[in-house]
């Protein structure tokens, strides 16, 4: 029976009918056309596989695709690429600020920095190609600029560079614990007014402003020339970390806070290189 029915629903599709077209006032046939219902069926899937076709093509290609609702305008998807590079730029950045501070807290604690150079060690010997290098050219150049720096000096104990910069004075007072690196004391105390300013002494940037249990509130700044200026014991801090400062401009107030300290004083130090220097040698206190 199932076989029958379905014969018969096939027949009924190639079933033929006439499409006649009569003029309305002679009755006259002016067109006329076969058809079945499995052709009408065929020619209107056609018909609409092509209309989609073609409108998904003209929404896709022009500006059309901008009213579809949810779809981001021209303007919108620039502003989203040049947002992501630029995320991708400040990630960069702030890695490599990152180890820069933790190379400059290392230096300042005694440390040794970590050396974050990676070495492959599947390359080859052969692989290696080694250049002709003029030594004693490089050896020449810099015992010449060795002598001109040394020329410059006005003092030959103190670090070459340093002799020229201008320090501004940290605090107006009295020095009343001198240099001394035999009994770990890498700076100098000094002693003023009760609430008195604390300067910086030259511009640079501050890598660190917080407190600390043995120093207590405690700044850094980053100099040009490899130079970091330290100023501990004060009673608040007026920059946070990564603030730019200026020569002579106010950091902090000095305090007696921390563990260390025995009254209000500034306790300055100075490092170059991972090396403290004697503060009193560079700035007229």
């Amino acid at each position: 029976m199932e076989e029958k029915k379905k014969h018969k629903l096939f027949e009924k599709l190639k079933d033929q009918y006439r499409l006649i077209i009569y003029n309305d006032t002679t009755f006259q046939s002016v067109w006329s056309m076969k058809l079945s219902r499995l052709k009408v069926f065929t020619v209107t899937s056609l018909l609409s596989a092509i209309i989609v076709v073609l409108v998904i093509l003209l929404i896709a290609t022009t500006g059309l695709r901008e009213y579809i609702p949810g779809y981001p305008k021209a303007e919108y998807r620039q502003i989203l690429v040049h947002n992501a590079l630029k995320v991708d730029s400040l990630e960069s950045e702030l890695a490599k600020r990152d180890e820069f501070f933790k190379g400059i807290k290392a230096i300042v604690s005694g440390e040794i920095p970590e050396d974050n150079l990676e070495i492959n060690e599947d390359i080859e010997s052969s692989e290696i190609e080694f250049q002709e290098f003029n030594h004693d050219s490089v050896f020449q150049d810099k015992l010449l600029a060795e002598q001109l720096s040394l020329s410059i000096q006005n003092n030959d104990n103190q670090t070459p560079g340093l002799s020229q910069m201008h320090f501004f004075v940290p605090l107006k007072g009295v020095v009343s614990n001198h240099f001394d690196s035999r009994a770990d004391h890498f700076g100098v105390d000094l002693v003023s007014d009760p609430n008195a300013m604390i300067s910086a002494v030259l511009q640079g940037t501050v890598i660190f402003s917080g407190w600390t249990l043995e120093t207590g509130y405690v700044i850094y700044i980053q100099h040009s020339s490899d130079l970091i200026s330290a100023y501990k014991h004060n009673a608040e801090l007026l920059k946070n970390s990564g603030d730019k400062v200026k020569a002579g401009e106010a950091i902090a107030i000095i305090g007696n806070t921390g563990e260390l300290s025995s009254g209000s004083h500034l306790h300055f130090e100075l490092w170059y290189n991972g090396n403290a220097l004697n503060p009193e040698e560079y700035i007229d206190f």
